[in-house]
């Protein structure tokens, strides 16, 4: 699942990634095996974590309309524990949040050691969306039509200084593109249109934003070409597959806290005879 990862100072064209890609697996079936494994792994690693308590795991994910971000968190983080993992949606900045720098919001939600924060969609929006609508971007939007290059590249350095900063302090991010071609996008806005059960999850912002379609692959790749870093790196993930897309997430992470390596933490000899008195006085009882 590595060689799905950027290296740091590449030059990003989404085109040359497959999002039909399946890896070693032919369907659903022959993954689901693999994938529950991986699920189960990741459960025992998270309760270690958890009880360490000495990193942080914040998860990114980003991708065009229906690129299936939902669907990874229902079914990648499924069997966590839920008082340690946060999931945290970014969509239009509120009046309080469009007064404070742009990393703010992102900076309070943000894992503590122990736990895990999963973005759906974070703080990348400011340089993906503002840079498709410049008119998002309020008193910067002269700025940034001005000097465009330079405005976007700002953000980038702050970015990465904010995510090496993240990493110095235990802090460790994980960033996923789901890539998907613009067929599968048709394919799967007309599946929420013809069904009940969908539809809800329809709006017609949908529609407008499809038609910026290669703006917004623009900014993507200059993006993920300018935020990949040996601590922070991007994972452009084949995703017209939700299967392969939960299945090459999950493997990356858990691949990942197997890195980390948590253990549970070791009892001083104090604690073992405080346990070991505890034990005996309830065996004790009548």
């Amino acid at each position: 699942m590595e060689r799905y990862s950027i290296e740091p100072a590449t030059k990003v064209r989404l085109e040359d990634f497959d999002p039909d890609d399946t890896g070693d697996f032919k369907s659903k079936p022959d993954a689901k095996e693999k994938l529950q494994g991986d699920c189960e792994t990741l459960a025992d690693l998270q309760d270690k974590l958890y009880a360490q308590a000495r990193y942080g795991v914040l998860i990114v994910l980003q991708g065009m309309d229906t690129a299936g971000k939902d669907g990874v968190i229902k079914h990648v983080m499924r069997g966590l524990n839920p008082s340690g993992v946060v999931v945290s949606s970014f969509k239009q900045p509120s009046a309080e949040e469009q007064r404070h720098d742009y990393l703010w919001r992102a900076a309070k939600a943000l894992p503590e050691r122990g736990r895990i924060s999963v973005f759906n969609r974070s703080y990348y929006e400011d340089v993906i969306v503002t840079r498709v609508h410049p008119q998002f971007l309020g008193q910067f939007e002269e700025q940034a039509r001005q000097h465009d290059g330079a405005f976007w590249k700002t953000r980038f350095r702050d970015i990465g200084n904010f995510e090496r900063y993240l990493a110095d302090n235990n802090i460790i991010v994980l960033k996923f593109y789901l890539h998907i071609s613009k067929d599968e996008q048709k394919k799967r806005l007309l599946r929420r249109l013809n069904d009940t059960a969908r539809q809800w999850k329809f709006s017609v912002l949908d529609l407008q934003e499809r038609s910026y379609w290669e703006q917004y692959t623009q900014a993507y790749e200059d993006m993920l070409s300018h935020t990949s870093q040996e601590h922070a790196p991007w994972y452009v993930i084949p995703a017209n597959h939700k299967w392969f897309a939960r299945l090459a997430i999950a493997g990356i992470i858990v691949n990942r806290f197997k890195k980390l390596n948590p253990q549970y933490p070791k009892l001083s000899p104090e604690v073992k005879d405080q346990l070991a008195k505890a034990k005996a006085a309830i065996e004790a009882e009548s």
